[in-house]
Parts: structure tokens; sequence; C-alpha cells
């Protein structure tokens, strides 16, 4: 399963975007998207912003993939008998 991560472009230099999840900061390509600003909220896989969204939308996305990382750490718990 693939997913498209939302993110925040914090620097742009030639058409590369320096994006930031949670403090945790990449490089992307900015090739696929246009008129990309710092502040704007872009969908990243593979390396490549795919388009913009706006920021509530990146932030309910963000919330429901806590969500869903949480709900499989505790079923992964749940079978390796972790608590």
């Amino acid at each position: 399963m693939c997913l498209a991560i939302p993110s925040k472009i914090t620097k742009i230099e030639n058409g590369m975007a320096t994006i930031d999840v949670d403090g945790v900061q990449r490089k992307t390509s900015l090739l696929l998207v246009e008129d990309a600003a710092v502040g704007d909220y872009v969908i990243v896989h593979a390396g490549f912003a795919l388009h913009k969204i706006d920021e509530e939308a990146a932030m309910e996305s963000l919330r429901i993939l806590k969500e869903a990382a949480s709900f499989a750490e505790n079923q992964s718990d749940d079978f390796t008998g972790s608590s």
C-alpha cells in the first residue's frame, strides 16, 4: 500500500521544496505542482509533491493517519502480548 502524505512547504529552492511533517523535514520535487509557495500544504508521494491542498484538509488527513498508526500499533501489541 502506498500513502501520499500532507506536508507543509517550509522552503523552496531550484524547484525543490523542503517539507515538514510533524517536525520531520525532507526534500521533495515541485515539478508536478504549479504556483507552490512557502506555507502551502501539498500531498507528497515518492519524493514528488502531487498537488496543493488547504490547511484544514491537511490537518484532518494527518489526524486520520495518526489514528490509523495508533490503532495498528495497539493491534500489534495485542498479538505480541505487549501492554
